[in-house]
């Protein structure tokens, strides 16, 4: 159900292979008490798209940390600490 609510928005067309374009919904503050030209509210959302694309190509550091490790290595270390966690029940008697 739609209301009786108006918004102005600026859509970004997009070069990229992924997405076809970014929609963004301008604050009324902006063009009421701002005064913001329509080239710099334009500037802007590109800019906004531009750096949100480049800061969702960089990889999280504990990706990297992790992706250091091979698979067997999950695999013997979830092996030793079953095993130790069987000898510590075992020497504690349960």
């Amino acid at each position: 159900m739609v209301k009786g609510v108006s918004h102005r928005v600026i859509v970004v067309k997009s070069p990229d292979k992924y997405f076809e374009e970014a929609i963004f919904v301008i604050r009324e503050d902006v063009l009421k008490s701002r005064g913001a030209s329509s080239e710099a509210v334009l500037k802007e959302a590109r800019k906004a798209a531009n750096s949100y694309v480049a800061g969702r190509n960089k990889p999280l550091k504990s990706r990297r940390l992790i992706s250091r490790f091979p698979a067997p290595f999950f695999i013997a270390a979830g092996a030793a600490a079953t095993g130790l966690a069987w000898i510590a029940l075992r020497l504690c008697g349960v």
